[in-house]
């Protein structure tokens, strides 16, 4: 994904390109925080909920929540228990760079092992998957995670389906399904998202994923030429940001008290 989900700030202005741009429609979206090493600006801690413990108590508990679901292969909650801890472990410095902000390559491996854990407990449990559960997968399947579009696709759509319309998450929904060449679901997804968007930021939104559709693969700064110039408020982590944008590919990030819009902007 484009953004951190560790919620260790916006490192690079790819970030501040999507969590200017994104978060104006994917806020409802990332309040878990999407993450990916790479790209800092998370919304919440979506990959691990740091609850404490070091190395060795989460080695431990992945080891013990191993055993019980090789012993209960059909129980869901063994498997929802394995995901967890994996999820856990994974915040820890053998599989994650503070200093590059990086999954190492023990990393990459660990969460191919999520992945699986994950893909266990959805056969076991297909009917009613846990949507929590779901939306921390998405730090898994991001670009800087595992990078497969299509199971971030699959999970979104248990998160969608549990939570209220949002046009964060149907935005995102859209921007996975190009990149997993699905057109008709993005294209669902992109009306249902600028549907929901406010009425002054419908334009920026159908631009943004405008250009997503064309070259799913572009990076958040090649799609926000499609933003028209103008001053955009939003909110991040609970705390309001205001976002102008040059019209020319840039999103930067203006002092809190510049709440006002441009008339630019507030055009439909």
């Amino acid at each position: 994904m484009l953004f951190d989900l560790r919620g260790r700030g916006r490192r690079r202005t790819v970030q501040v390109i999507y969590l200017g741009l994104a978060v104006i429609f994917l806020l409802g979206f990332v309040g878990f925080g999407v993450g990916v090493g790479g790209g800092g600006g998370g919304l919440i801690n979506a990959l691990t909920e740091n609850n404490g413990g070091g190395s060795a108590s989460f080695a431990s508990k992945v080891a013990k929540a191993q055993k019980v679901a090789n012993r209960e292969p059909g129980n869901p909650k063994a498997w929802v228990a394995l995901t967890e801890a994996q999820l856990h472990q994974a915040s820890e410095e053998t599989y994650f760079s503070a200093a590059t902000n990086q999954y190492t390559s023990k990393g990459k491996q660990l969460l191919a092992q999520i992945s699986h854990s994950w893909s266990r407990y959805l056969a076991v449990e297909p009917q009613h998957p846990s949507s929590t559960l779901a939306l921390r997968m998405l730090g898994v399947y991001g670009e800087e995670g595992l990078n497969q579009a299509a199971a971030e696709v699959a999970a979104l759509q248990i998160v969608i389906a549990a939570k209220p319309p949002s046009e964060g998450l149907y935005a995102s929904l859209a921007q996975y399904a190009y990149k997993a060449h699905d057109v008709g679901q993005g294209d669902l997804a992109s009306e249902k998202a600028v549907a929901l968007a406010p009425a002054s930021q419908r334009k920026s939104v159908k631009g943004y994923l405008a250009a997503l559709k064309q070259n799913p693969n572009a990076s958040a700064s090649a799609a926000s030429t499609a933003v028209p110039s103008g001053t955009y408020t939003t909110t991040v982590g609970g705390k309001k940001t205001v976002l102008k944008s040059s019209g020319k590919g840039t999103l930067t990030e203006a002092p809190a008290k510049s709440t006002s819009t441009s008339s630019s902007a507030a055009k439909k």
